[in-house]
């Protein structure tokens, strides 16, 4: 056990990369190529508490509403389970959080030979979940993740890998980005406050999303804007088995990368922040990409969910069934690189 920014954490580490995981919340929350320096992965600009800590009355320089115990430590890599996105108001009242219990619960996490374990469990979904990181090599990590459903009862769920990187990985106009991506929706109503770029509902191909007031941009480049924000689906490509991005920025020459089985998590949310949000903690400051690949295309409370259903044919959440576990596996890598390939070099 160690100390990572103020908050309880377990380190697994090789020659080449070291990942931080924190206790509460169970973010993987640093991923440090140790010649370098970088650490893709995003820090919030404000202080982390451990959400075991966290009191709405005590604490309102983390906002109001369900995404304060969210907030409060929030840093990375997060897990949304059993719910991508914020939920109804019925389940705000009853003291549910954005993106479910997984990313404000407490985990049992330790390392033994040579690998990383989590384990939570998630009483009002009625889940139990594991987690397993272990070097492949010194620049490639192996993740699996196990769900279990604890109640006589099928479940469908949202499951979501929320990766999110930071500045200075992530700069405007500079940091480039590839995806297995095919076709792409952009999010259905006003997601960034008046600050989005993007045409409200547009459907698209993957990489040149609609622009308001016409044209396209390149969504594989960061846009260049002082102030924006956007959220956009993508359907990984259904003729591959395995689904990927990348993000490199060039200043830095470093490349990160995720692949997946494409059946395990069909889509990719994108996640766009940049300087958009000004209520608390954000404060005009943040500047974000979310990499978000799960099985949901749009981030939305339950109801909506299922009322969607599908979307491009494929479906929109995933069921578990009674007393079963599901189980999904995917590997990430940090690696130095002068360019950007179109294709994961690893993985």
């Amino acid at each position: 056990m160690t100390s990572y920014r103020g908050r309880k954490a377990v380190q697994l580490e090789s020659d080449t990369l070291r990942l931080t995981v924190l206790v509460e919340g169970g973010h993987l929350a640093e991923l440090l190529h140790k010649p370098s320096g970088v650490n893709p992965l995003w820090t919030p600009p404000w202080p982390s508490i451990e959400p075991s800590a966290y009191d709405p009355a005590k604490h309102p320089e983390y906002g109001q509403g369900a995404d304060g115990l969210l907030l409060c430590g929030i840093m990375g890599h997060s897990l949304c389970l059993d719910i991508f996105g914020g939920p109804s108001e019925e389940e705000a009242a009853a003291g549910m959080t954005a993106h479910g219990e997984a990313s404000a619960a407490g985990y049992d996490v330790g390392v033994q030979n040579g690998v990383l374990t989590q384990r939570a469990t998630f009483p009002e979904a009625g889940l139990h979940f594991a987690r397993t990181i272990s070097f492949e090599s010194s620049t490639l990590l192996r993740i699996t993740e196990e769900v279990e459903n604890l109640t006589a009862w099928d479940r469908p769920v949202g499951w979501t890998q929320h990766v999110s990187l930071g500045d200075p990985f992530v700069e405007p106009g500079v940091t480039e980005f590839r995806a297995s991506a095919t076709r792409s929706k952009v999010f259905e109503g006003d997601f960034a406050g008046g600050q989005g770029y993007m045409e409200i509902g547009a459907e698209f191909d993957w990489p040149h999303v609609p622009r308001n007031g016409g044209g396209t941009v390149d969504m594989r480049t960061f846009v260049d804007l002082p102030v924006s924000g956007a959220y956009s689906a993508h359907l990984m490509d259904p003729r591959r088995q395995d689904a990927f991005f990348l993000a490199w920025n060039p200043k830095l020459k470093m490349l990160l990368g995720y692949v997946w089985k494409r059946s395990d998590f069909p889509w990719l949310g994108i996640w766009e922040e940049n300087r958009s949000r000004t209520s608390p903690p954000w404060n005009g400051r943040t500047i974000a990409r979310g990499m978000e690949f799960g099985v949901s295309p749009m981030p939305e409370t339950r109801r909506a969910m299922i009322e969607r259903g599908s979307l491009f044919g494929v479906p929109g959440f995933r069921w578990v069934p009674a007393k079963r576990k599901v189980r999904a596996e995917y590997r990430t890598f940090l690696i130095a690189s002068d360019s950007i390939p179109e294709e994961p070099p690893v993985g």
